[in-house]
């Protein structure tokens, strides 16, 4: 009878075998938790705002304006998001019945053909009042957002370029104003996207990098509507650190509310942990 004996390494206890077997273990399960469940996870975040606030008084006694606005952010189109990867978001927000959309930025990762291959599924949202949206950093590669615009538009997408829209909610009126991208952006012109509003107007603006949102914030702007940090995507000790700084899901700035979408793309490696995909719903009114 052959007794086989496995030879210990040096210095490594039985104990010490079973921590380290524990750890691996730990990292496997960690790992398949960030490439295969959460980053398919994506949550539909509700955010409820109170009256909004207009610069000046609207004396005229109509109701404010109850408006859901559905947002999009950082799909980050290319090797981990493709044509028909967003079919079961688009169905979600066409069910949350938004009365309007908006998109802020970073559609694509490295090229713009990434982002052709969404046009399709973002053709399919619907939404009364409109879809409006802006771009992020990512997507100024070549200078060729142009073309984005214009196959965009195709499906009614309206891109606002410090440039502002206007809509009757009711008796009162919302103002969708876009700004360019903090970082990449040629121009960013906070007074022209601002100039056909009138000061009864609520404003909603959506603006891809939060950290502009203190100098945007004032009376008369309800909300902000940004992306960019990806909730810093791997929500980890040390990692946290490695994106863009992030404010939190939604930060009050005086009279208005800052809210920050995780996104549902990722970039540089496909993990999310602590930080599911999200779309965001955000409520004026409790619509």
């Amino acid at each position: 009878m052959h007794t086989r004996v496995h030879r210990r390494p040096d210095g490594l206890s039985g104990r010490g075998a079973l921590t380290g077997l524990s750890a691996l273990a730990a990292l496997l399960a960690l790992a398949v938790y960030a490439v295969w469940i959460e980053p398919l996870w994506i949550e539909v975040k509700i955010h409820r705002l109170g009256e909004p606030r207009p610069t000046v008084a609207d004396t005229s006694g109509a109701a404010r304006p109850r408006l859901r606005i559905a947002q999009l952010s950082d799909l980050h189109a290319g090797r981990f998001l493709g044509a028909g990867d967003l079919q079961a978001v688009i169905e979600a927000v066409n069910a949350c019945q938004p009365q309007a959309i908006a998109l802020t930025g970073d559609y694509i990762t490295h090229r713009i053909e990434e982002a052709f291959e969404l046009v399709h599924d973002l053709g399919q949202l619907q939404a009364r009042d409109g879809v409006y949206a802006v771009f992020g950093n990512h997507d100024y590669k070549e200078r060729r957002e142009r073309e984005l615009i214009e196959r965009l538009a195709v499906h009614g997408v309206r891109f606002l370029r410090n440039d502002a829209a206007r809509i009757a909610v009711g008796q009162a009126t919302i103002a969708f104003t876009g700004l360019e991208d903090l970082e990449e952006g040629k121009i960013v012109d906070v007074e022209a996207a601002r100039r056909t509003l009138l000061p009864t107007d609520i404003e909603v603006c959506l603006c891809h990098n939060p950290a502009g949102a203190r100098r945007l914030a004032r009376d008369g702007c309800a909300v902000i509507l940004s992306g960019h940090t990806h909730g810093t995507q791997v929500d980890l000790p040390f990692l946290r650190r490695l994106g863009p700084k992030h404010p939190g899901v939604r930060v009050q700035l005086g009279p208005t509310v800052l809210v920050v979408s995780r996104g549902l793309g990722v970039v540089g490696i496909p993990w999310r942990v602590g930080a599911p995909s999200e779309v965001v719903v955000t409520r004026l009114c409790a619509a």
